[in-house]
């Protein structure tokens, strides 16, 4: 399982632009596979320490999609892009399997789980202000940047 305390050692960088994004605001958006193999997208909440860890409430759809199919991708809250393009900071994005764990926190019952990192992206715009930034990151693979016009 890749942690992510993984990514950060391998990545600073790239983890400390990827949790600062997430941590600007409350609401992510999940991507889970529905029965039909359809997708899904859900609000939640997640928690960014050693691991990418998340809770799920009882019975929910989202909870059934990851305990059919626990491959999801995570989109950090969408901010409103100023008025100026190369002042954005950009949208993070986090994919791989969702594994199940004991909570041991005061949240709610439910299902938690951590993220078994499959893949770290980060898209921003290039300062100056004519490219598209990717920056990107896999286990195995390791750390890539694209630039597009």
């Amino acid at each position: 399982m890749t942690r992510w305390v993984d990514v950060r050692d391998e990545v600073p960088e790239l983890a400390a632009a990827v949790e600062a994004l997430f941590a600007s605001g409350t609401n992510k958006t999940m991507a889970s596979l529905r029965a039909d193999g359809s997708p899904r997208i859900s609000g939640t909440e997640l928690e960014i320490g050693d691991d990418v860890t998340l809770g799920m409430m009882p019975r929910s759809r989202k909870l059934a999609d990851v305990e059919r199919d626990a491959r999801v991708a995570i989109h950090s809250p969408t901010l409103e892009p100023p008025a100026e393009p190369t002042q954005w900071a950009g949208e993070a994005k986090l994919a791989g399997r969702l594994v199940p764990i004991e909570h041991t926190g005061d949240g709610p019952p439910g299902s938690y789980f951590a993220l078994d990192v499959g893949e770290v992206v980060l898209t921003r715009i290039a300062s100056s202000g004519d490219r598209l930034v990717v920056e990107q990151w896999h286990p195995g693979r390791g750390y890539e940047r694209i630039e597009r016009e």
